[in-house]
């Protein structure tokens, strides 16, 4: 098989899945963090875990842009540095923060991460530094590069300030969940999952991409989903949970 009809085969694939995906997750959440449960086999400490599927996104990535053969430009160099400014902190600083080391997570939950994360590596950055014929210097000012980057900003400005609010909840030392209050929390239960759907729609944009919109519509399939059940969970677990809080999107849902 030719690498054309590889790649071919494997985006076709990677849309395929994202509906599935999406369908499955409206019935079953993924058994990790506060939806962990038993009966899902052997497991790895949170942080191991973590590291071993977020890690080949960052690393495939990069090795895709160094032995390409594109023109190393602005356009893909900006393409990298946003990449791995999520990636990266995923991979090799996420997960050194996660207050409770000593949960766990099931083995096929990391290897269908890592697997995803091998094969979106591979989708992304082959087309966008080998693959594509585009992202001249010109792109730099194409409105939809211009509009795609002020999305994936905003949308990585959000997540990460989510997630320094939950970091925030816990004294040192201190396990179990909270409600989490102030800045983004005071209109839904999972702007960290709102900023990072945010943040690869703009990707799919910037880089105008079949590889990217695929991305951008697996990260939607994959967190709408567990935000309605983050949502649910809030409920059922605080009664004192805020009544006009939504799951994702203020005012909405």
């Amino acid at each position: 098989m030719s690498e054309a009809r590889l790649f071919s085969f494997l985006l076709t694939l990677s849309f395929i899945l994202a509906g599935v995906t999406f369908a499955a997750l409206f019935f079953v959440s993924a058994p990790y963090g506060r939806h962990a449960r038993q009966g899902w086999g052997p497991a790895l400490p949170n942080r191991l875990g973590w590291l071993v599927m977020e890690a080949p996104a960052a690393v495939f990535f990069a090795l895709f842009f160094a032995l390409g053969d594109a023109p190393k430009n602005p356009p893909r160099v900006i393409f990298l540095l946003l990449w791995q400014a999520h990636y990266f902190h995923r991979a090799f600083i996420y997960p050194f923060r996660i207050a409770d080391g000593r949960r766990q997570i099931p083995l096929v939950i990391v290897l269908m991460a890592f697997f995803f994360n091998c094969g979106n590596a591979y989708l992304n950055g082959r087309y966008l530094f080998t693959l594509s014929a585009g992202y001249s210097q010109a792109w730099l000012f194409d409105p939809r590069f211009l509009t795609g980057l002020a999305l994936f900003a905003s949308g990585y400005a959000l997540n990460r300030w989510s997630d320094w609010i939950l970091r925030r909840l816990r004294l040192p030392g201190e396990l179990g969940y909270k409600i989490p209050y102030g800045g983004p929390y005071r209109w839904v239960s999972c702007p960290n999952y709102l900023g990072e759907i945010v943040e690869w729609a703009g990707w799919a944009l910037a880089t105008w991409s079949l590889p990217g919109l695929s991305f951008a519509l697996w990260t939607f399939a994959n967190l709408a989903p567990r935000a309605r059940a983050h949502h649910r969970w809030y409920r059922r677990k605080f009664p004192e949970y805020p009544p006009n809080r939504k799951a994702m999107l203020p005012g909405l849902w």
